[in-house]
């Protein structure tokens, strides 16, 4: 197997003047969900296209299940589903008529397949409804089993909960988990449904402004959000001094506004309110929290030294 199933080395793409990706270096390992974040504009739709070459790159390199060159990538990309902006549904096509339709055109056979998919994506009563009629979630099903004709090692998804309802998003990430685990099949979604993708992704790659951050882990992420408490006390210069003497192995930070933040505990809440009180001093707040991804995105993004 190889160490890569995507590579983009120093890929930039143009649009004219405009700048959509710069010198993007990313790399995503088989197996794992990774999840592309970045605001409307910060070139993830962008990123994808050119995977799927739908677009051309203006400079750097992309390379597939560890393939370069235009034969072989167009040889690995019949291992790739995409989802990007969804395909053109024939409205008064049923759902099992517009699934043939796809499975003819990409020329692969057996009908078998058709069934299999509605059922995997649980849109097997709906197999003679028109699409014109289906909802939002059902499209998005159907747009998935369209990707999934083929029995892809790679998905790409752009937005797929977008619209979707609360339980929608919900059933949604329970199938790209059972696509990854139970199918091995590695996904590169993007979103900017950070809490959803919180819980889906096992990789995380932040564009801003077309430029790569940082790639990160679920564990890195993590570690770097653990629990922390914020503490805010009456003299922040004495407190300080306090926690150096008495907590020495503490990791804490003096935030602008005065706070002190300590993250990664190995003290119980109590040690620190005690340790003001015995000393004269009197805690103002003192509240446990952990940081999301949100919070992490947003601080990596306005220039943060990338701590939540």
């Amino acid at each position: 197997m190889k160490d890569f199933i995507i590579e983009a080395n120093q890929v930039s793409k143009k649009y004219g003047s405009v700048l959509a990706l710069d010198r993007v270096t990313l790399h995503v390992k088989p197996g794992c969900i990774y999840g592309l974040i970045g605001d409307n504009g910060a070139g993830k739709s962008t990123f994808l296209k050119l995977l799927a070459k739908h677009i051309f790159p203006t400079a750097g390199e992309i390379r597939l299940f560890g393939q370069s060159g235009e034969k072989a990538l167009r040889r690995c990309r019949r291992q790739m589903g995409v989802m990007i902006e969804g395909p053109g549904f024939f409205p008064n096509m049923t759902v099992e008529q517009t699934l043939e339709y796809y499975r003819i055109q990409k020329g692969i056979p057996g009908r078998e397949k058709v069934t299999e998919l509605l059922t995997l994506l649980d849109i097997q009563e709906k197999r003679r409804e028109r699409c014109k009629r289906l909802s939002l979630g059902q499209k998005q099903r159907l747009s998935l089993a369209i990707a999934l004709l083929g029995e892809p090692s790679l998905l790409i998804l752009d937005e797929p909960i977008n619209g979707l309802d609360p339980s929608g998003i919900v059933e949604f990430r329970a199938l790209l988990h059972r696509l990854n685990q139970e199918k091995n099949i590695t996904i590169l979604l993007s979103s900017h449904i950070l809490p959803e993708l919180q819980q889906t992704a096992t990789v995380f790659g932040f564009l801003s402004k077309g430029k790569l951050l940082e790639q990160i882990s679920a564990q890195e992420l993590n570690e770097k959000c653990a629990d922390r408490l914020d503490i805010a006390v009456e003299d922040t210069e004495k407190y300080a001094a306090l926690l150096t003497k008495h907590f020495p192995q503490e990791h804490w930070r003096v935030l602008p506004d005065g706070t002190i933040q300590v993250r990664g505990s190995h003290q119980p809440p109590e040690s620190y309110s005690r340790l003001a009180m015995d000393n004269g001093l009197c805690i103002l707040r003192l509240e446990r929290r952990a940081a999301s991804l949100e919070d992490y995105y947003m601080n990596l993004k306005n220039g943060g030294t990338q701590v939540c």
